[in-house]
């Protein structure tokens, strides 16, 4: 019954978001109220608690907003320079095509910038560059989203692995003890490193397998949804080039997390897909043929799909600038992303130190509270935060690109006025959060909301929890908008889920890191800001049900896997696991060669 009720603002959000199409803006406070009074009347949280932690969920929204006002400032300031004109010759020059453009920025730059920032910022990057060479907004944000899934197991330099998987899973006795019986000593009570690494080798095999499809769920999708013919086989008949160019990113991606560890995979993959695939589409290699795809004429689009933010004049202008001094800011982006993020090079600790900390239970006099609060604290390091590197960028853009004060004023305005649309949905949408995963200490006894739900899942499915492993993750992205805090909220119960069904406990913690990676294509808050982004509000749910497909996919192809590899000693190798996952490629499989003779039969026709 209490897992039961530990979905309900999860529910709240897919029947008002999702079904019943309702803006993020009016269907998260309902959600809000939903984990309010949950945490007061059933979970038995003190009101001060429930107060706290929706006030370190304001904190964290106004960060994010942070960010969006940031990436939209940069967008905004490469439209008035003209700076996108050239970027998007640049890009037709490469390939007019709009699949294999959505390729090499989604996919692959969106992995480098993952890689090195991590916390949505591919999508603040990624998604605008998308709307300014020529995409519908929405489609833009579908396909953004749709590629948070491999690279983010390691993005920020490893940090769900690093943080998430070793914060959950802690100094407990119980998985030090595992971790020396298969030959990685821990360092006093401290998790051995080479044991995270080797969960993250984990990770990125399953990743490996799971994400070779990723680009071409992104093409098919874009072709479907937003195509003149509306078909998927539109996309899917560029599928040597999609392969091609997951392959060019998973193969260096998988090596790096085998042989270096969890830092670099996605970062080095990026890079690396980056050099191979545009120098492949420049000479031609696995390109499709016939006639260049793409969206039909502007005037035509679905009014749902545009965003308020105009960038009409940036795609139909001829350029005036350079394609190297057009390209520069994000340049710019990258190598500071890079330099901030990396600890070595001593800038990261020099600007986290300034923060604004706030300790909850220090600030709230005991008086208040019925018992000791649960220990919240609110951080804030505003010079690390990437919205601070996009609006330095920004300035740098107004000085070398000689824009005139008139039109870098207006990119302000336009930006703030964008941000303050956004901030309706995210002042409710984080709180909620907080509420939900803050929700232990109560006086009903009870475990946190997630893990209350996770527990209940764990007892209905019993053996079979491996195919189940990765939803969990999911759902903790889902709700909490990060793999880190998923992989923080259920790294130790999977792992002590794996270890009472019996079966190696360190690969049901990779599948929580899988899910959890996955669970960030349907994040609400996520699809607010990535939306925001560009200036699409109110259209959240449309996102989420065209992304929660991709979802569905990369949790069950990896719960299969998973449930293969840990049952394959007592079990053999053919079992369930195998069985679903082969049945799972051959319907897939069968559904392309369907979708693609009737986009044949059709073309034929006309």
């Amino acid at each position: 019954m209490f897992a039961l009720l530990a979905t309900l603002p999860i529910v709240v959000v897919g029947l008002f978001l999702v079904v019943l199409r309702w803006p993020a803006s009016r269907a998260m406070p309902l959600s809000y109220v939903t984990a309010v009074v949950l945490a007061l009347f059933v979970w038995k949280v003190p009101a001060v608690q429930v107060a706290v932690a929706s006030v370190h969920g304001l904190v964290l929204a106004a960060s994010l907003l942070y960010i969006i006002f940031g990436a939209i400032l940069l967008l905004n300031t490469l439209q008035e320079s003209g700076a996108l004109r050239a970027i998007r010759k640049g890009f037709t020059d490469i390939s007019p095509d709009r699949r294999v453009q959505v390729i090499i920025i989604a996919w692959l730059f969106g992995s480098f910038i993952e890689g090195s920032a991590g916390f949505g910022t591919p999508a603040a990057v990624a998604v605008p560059l998308l709307v300014g060479l020529g995409f519908p907004a929405m489609a833009a944000v579908v396909a953004g989203m749709m590629i948070q899934s491999t690279p983010v197991s390691f993005g920020a330099l490893g940090t769900p692995i690093l943080v998430g998987v070793g914060g959950g899973l802690g100094s407990d006795p119980g998985v030090i003890e595992f971790a020396a019986a298969s030959g990685f000593a821990a360092s006093g009570e401290v998790l051995s490193p080479a044991f995270l690494a080797s969960i993250g080798a984990k990770v990125a095999m399953l990743h490996a397998v799971a994400g070779t499809l990723i680009p071409l769920f992104v093409v098919s999708f874009m072709t479907r949804f937003f195509g003149p013919n509306r078909s998927f086989a539109d996309g899917l008949r560029i599928w040597p080039f999609a392969i091609f160019a997951a392959l060019s990113m998973t193969l260096p991606y998988l090596a790096v997390a085998v042989f270096l560890g969890p830092e670099f995979p996605s970062l080095i993959g990026g890079l690396c897909g980056l050099a191979i695939v545009v120098t492949a589409a420049r000479t031609g290699f696995l390109m499709p043929k016939g006639e260049p795809w793409d969206f039909a004429p502007r005037e035509t689009w679905d009014p749902d799909w545009n965003g308020t933010i105009n960038l009409h004049e940036a795609e139909s202008s001829e350029p005036t600038m350079g394609l190297f001094k057009a390209w520069l800011p994000y340049v710019f982006v990258a190598g500071l992303l890079v330099a901030t993020r990396v600890p070595e090079l001593g800038i990261k600790s020099l600007l986290q130190s300034v923060q604004i900390l706030v300790d909850w239970d220090s600030v709230v006099p005991a008086s208040m509270a019925a018992e000791k609060l649960m220990k919240i604290t609110s951080k804030v390091q505003p010079l690390y935060l990437p919205g601070t590197i996009f609006i330095v960028v920004s300035v740098i853009t107004f000085v070398l690109q000689r824009m005139s004060g008139t039109a870098y004023g207006h990119a302000w305005r336009s930006s703030g006025k964008t941000v303050l649309r956004a901030s309706v949905a995210l002042v409710f949408t984080v709180p909620m959060v907080q509420v939900f995963i803050n929700s232990q200490n109560g006086a009903g006894g009870l475990e946190k909301m997630p893990l209350v739900l996770a527990e209940g899942v764990a007892n209905l499915t019993g053996a079979a929890w491996p195919i189940f492993s990765p939803l969990i993750g999911g759902l903790g992205a889902f709700v909490a908008g990060s793999n880190t805090i998923s992989n923080m909220m259920f790294s130790l119960f999977q792992f002590n889920v794996g270890t009472r069904i019996g079966v190696s406990p360190d690969w049901i913690v990779a599948l929580q890191a899988i899910g959890g990676a996955a669970g960030n294509t349907i994040c609400v808050h996520n699809v607010v800001a990535a939306s925001a982004v560009v200036g699409l509000i109110g259209k959240e749910g449309a996102v989420i049900r065209k992304t929660l497909c991709v979802f569905a996919y990369y949790a069950l192809i990896p719960g299969c896997l998973g449930y293969a590899i840990v049952w394959s000693g007592s079990k053999g190798w053919f079992n369930a696991g195998t069985i679903l996952f082969a049945t799972s490629l051959i319907l897939l499989i069968a559904f392309a060669v369907t979708q693609c003779s009737k986009g044949s039969t059709t073309k034929n026709t006309k």
